[in-house]
């Protein structure tokens, strides 16, 4: 059958990658992915139903190996990560990506690279993404390249720097590089066009250049976000690009790396925008969906509250791989995960986490959730008092003081939502999870999440995060010392 032909995804750990990989399992292909780091796929869901080799494409050895038996392969490797653009290094990638190809004899490589307008002076960045693509099409083997500027996706770069500049900044200075016109595409749409293609025989040897339906500045998608969150926003226009100063303005405001975004907002000068047909004529089954379309499922997530569809985070299975303290910020969410690991079994962990609330209280610093509950109710809030049904027992959907039990998953998991009064939304959850490695070992992990809403939001969370330092590494501890006690009583 055509869909069990063995499909080879590189850059299965990077945006568009990792969203390709079950997207071509649903279609019934057989996925094999190439990865210098296989950790990295820890904790996906579609990682058993794969194929993984550990390789670097630098190394002619080990594509020689993942080729093998290969009928398609995606170029999905991305040099640029937060580093100085090594245009060299990316272009010999590719050399030897072709040439392994080649001997391997597949049927085909399938190339997603950017828009570029050949009128301009291309970025260091933009001329190695368009020079890779002429140097797979220079291979004997056939090659159809995707070009696409703006993704539209809840983690992608570009709409990344759009959610934190918009949520942060009421008052917007905009260079003249805001007024320059794109096309951004929906990740969906990006992600249909990839696997169709391999279903598509007249798109082999093809360049195709992919867009959404409309031709907006980054301006316009600036206020298209701000409307989805109903937010206020100001744009005072520049007519200076200033693409490095930008940079660094985008790295203070968000958490986005200066050099990640310097290569994208020198793309941004330029127009970047479909200029031929072909696209809508080889997949006319597409139908790209618009901007304020794509933003509003990209959020969809949070709205929804259903947060857990966007936890990614791999399982720590040794005590080398814990970190007691890490602070994240992830698809405009403020993360702070604490973790312990213990010498008992999830039973006791369980039991001591979920057991917490109502007279029980908090387990420490317990004055302080009193005087938040106090603040809550004094504003019309619900208060802390609600207390809980039973001492011991929880099930979801109950109260839990200020919390609502979102999630219980017996001996694994409990996820807490608040409904106290706050600038955005507010999640805390406690995992027990057993170390496979490590017999009677259980990683006690407690994770606050918290989705601000506009610079208020912000400001809250910022004010808080002190507090946090002392309450939740106290409560941690807590849980621990509770659980031990706990352990005992089996």
């Amino acid at each position: 059958m055509e869909t069990q032909k063995l499909i080879l995804v590189t850059g299965a750990t990077g945006y568009v990658g990792g969203r390709l990989v079950p997207k071509l399992l649903e279609a019934g292909y057989r996925v094999r992915c190439l990865v210098r780091d296989p950790s990295r796929l820890e904790g996906r869901a579609w990682l058993k139903r794969v194929e993984v080799i550990s390789g670097d494409a630098l190394s002619p050895e080990g594509l020689a190996e993942a080729m093998q038996d290969v009928s398609v392969a995606y170029y999905l490797i991305h040099g640029q990560q937060g580093r100085k653009v090594d245009a060299e290094r990316d272009l010999q990638v590719a050399r030897n990506f072709a040439q392994a190809a080649e001997d391997a004899n597949i049927e085909r490589i399938i190339y997603f690279g950017e828009l570029v307008d050949p009128t301009a002076n291309l970025s260091p960045y933009l001329r190695a993404r368009h020079e890779t693509g002429y140097i797979l099409r220079y291979g004997k083997v056939p090659v159809t390249e995707f070009r696409a500027g703006m993704i539209v996706g809840s983690g992608s770069a570009l709409f990344e720097m759009i959610r934190y500049l918009v949520e942060r900044e009421p008052l917007l200075i905009c260079p003249a590089w805001f007024f320059s016109q794109a096309q951004p595409i929906a990740i969906r749409d990006v992600l249909s066009y990839l696997v169709d293609a391999l279903k598509t025989p007249d798109s082999n040897g093809r360049v195709i250049e992919i867009g959404g339906p409309s031709r907006l500045t980054y301006a316009d998608m600036l206020l298209s976000y701000a409307k989805e969150r109903d937010l206020k926003r100001w744009l005072i226009p520049t007519p200076f690009n200033a693409p490095r100063l930008s940079a660094y303005w985008v790295h203070m405001v968000t958490p986005i790396h200066w050099r990640v975004v310097a290569p994208l907002i020198e793309g941004l000068r330029a127009r970047l925008i479909v200029r031929d047909d072909t696209a809508k004529k080889l997949f006319p089954q597409i139908k790209p969906i618009d901007f304020q379309t794509a933003a509003h499922l990209a959020l969809g997530r949070i709205q929804r509250d259903n947060v857990e569809t966007s936890w990614a985070d791999a399982l720590v299975t040794s005590t080398g791989d814990i970190k007691p303290y890490e602070f994240t910020v992830e698809e405009g969410m403020f993360i702070e995960r604490r973790q312990i690991l213990l010498n008992l079994k999830p039973e006791s962990v369980f039991r001591a986490y979920s057991g917490i609330g109502g007279e029980r209280g908090w387990l420490y610093m317990d004055w302080s959730w009193a005087i938040r509950g106090w603040m809550d109710k004094a504003i019309g809030g619900v208060g802390l008092r609600r207390g809980r049904r039973h001492p011991d027992e929880i099930h979801t959907g109950e109260s839990l003081d200020f919390w609502r039990v979102e999630n219980v998953e017996k001996n694994r998991l409990m996820l807490l939502r608040a409904e106290m009064k706050v600038p955005g939304k507010a999640w805390l959850q406690f995992e027990s999870a057993p170390q496979e490695t490590q017999e009677n070992k259980t990683l006690l992990t407690v994770t606050a999440y918290f989705a601000p809403h506009g610079i208020s939001g912000f400001l809250y969370w910022y004010a808080m995060w002190p507090f946090h330092k002392f309450i939740f590494d106290g409560l941690a501890r807590q849980l621990a010392s509770r659980a031990r006690v706990l352990s005992h009583s089996y």
